[in-house]
């Protein structure tokens, strides 16, 4: 039986298949990024940039803290002062959803309780984000993203 010889043609197809999967790969993972894209942060970053120290320190003023929890079916929102006390605001608009989609986004319609903001949600396990903007009674604004991790 006589030996098979790897030529030049067997190099180029081992290169060519070699190449063709990454070349593949990489268009399937760009397409997926691409498609997955929630959008736009603002409108206009030039703006918001401009204007980004002074809510900075708008925000930093009212000194809130926020902690968020998801038990028994609700979604709990935390608003604290300094001194630990819950916070009743003006205004409170929030968004929930995945980092990587906004396949799964929602509004939920919270109530305060006197200690805490409810609102109704049955979360999937993993990583979730709370964009939330709420209003003091000042007009005072307040905007921070709420990671939150529902253990599964």
């Amino acid at each position: 039986m006589a030996e098979r010889q790897f030529t030049g043609k067997h190099a180029l197809a081992v290169f060519i298949a070699a190449f063709g999967v990454i070349i593949g790969v990489n268009l399937v993972l760009a397409y997926s990024a691409v498609k997955t894209f929630p959008g736009l942060e603002v409108k206009n970053s030039y703006v918001a940039s401009q204007e980004f120290n002074e809510r900075l320190k708008e925000q930093q003023a009212l000194g809130w803290d926020i902690r968020a929890e998801n038990t028994g079916g609700l979604l709990i929102l935390y608003i604290t002062d300094q001194t630990g006390a819950p916070v009743e605001v003006a205004e409170l608009q929030a968004v929930v959803g995945r980092a990587t989609h906004v396949k799964e986004d929602f509004a939920p319609d919270f109530t305060f309780d006197g200690i805490a903001y409810a609102a109704p949600a049955s979360l999937g396990k993993g990583n979730w984000n709370i964009r939330l903007v709420a209003k003091a009674r000042d007009g005072s604004e307040f905007a921070q993203r709420i990671p939150l991790y529902v253990k599964g």
